[in-house]
């Protein structure tokens, strides 16, 4: 079996995510954390809710934020805040000077995944004391969306996770 889904997961000082741009009605809508990461989401055919809850345990476990003692430890140990945020194009391939998404799961499970994934990270981070003192929070981008990132971040220390 090939990859159902991807992960760009990257450690960060703070990150600012507009949701929705300013407009006549109304003002702009912005999601922002501090210290934690941010994780860049993608689906592909075959992904399901068994792979989301691996995947969670995964992004929620693995040692890449750095912390005061200047050791690797995990999100939740650090702790830190989660920004997640949806992102097809992870899902590309290149063919000549073009990318092609016929590996991309459809738009309604992708959308359904994508929710289950940051219903998860929430429940976990709410189930979790040391995330609950330090007031750590979990912010989501909007699936299907075109969204403005702005990041300040404490190296390159960038991952992509297959799963």
């Amino acid at each position: 079996m090939g990859t159902s889904a991807r992960i760009v997961i990257q450690q960060c000082l703070a990150a600012t995510l507009r949701l929705n741009p300013e407009s006549e009605v109304s003002e702009a809508e912005y999601a922002k954390i501090k210290q934690g990461m941010v994780v860049f989401v993608c689906f592909l055919k075959g992904a399901n809710r068994e792979l989301v809850e691996k995947m969670v345990k995964q992004v929620l476990g693995i040692k890449l934020c750095e912390g005061k003692d200047g050791k690797l430890t995990s999100i939740t140990d650090l702790p830190g805040d989660l920004l997640i945020i949806p992102q097809a194009c992870l899902g590309g391939k290149l063919k000549g000077k073009s990318v092609q998404y016929h590996s991309i799961i459809n738009k309604t499970d992708g959308s359904d995944l994508y929710r289950t994934f940051v219903e998860l990270c929430t429940d976990s981070f709410q189930q979790t004391s040391a995330m609950q003192e330090a007031g750590c929070v979990v912010k989501s981008g909007v699936y299907g969306n075109r969204q403005v990132l702005n990041m300040e971040t404490n190296g390159p220390f960038t991952h992509i996770v297959d799963f």
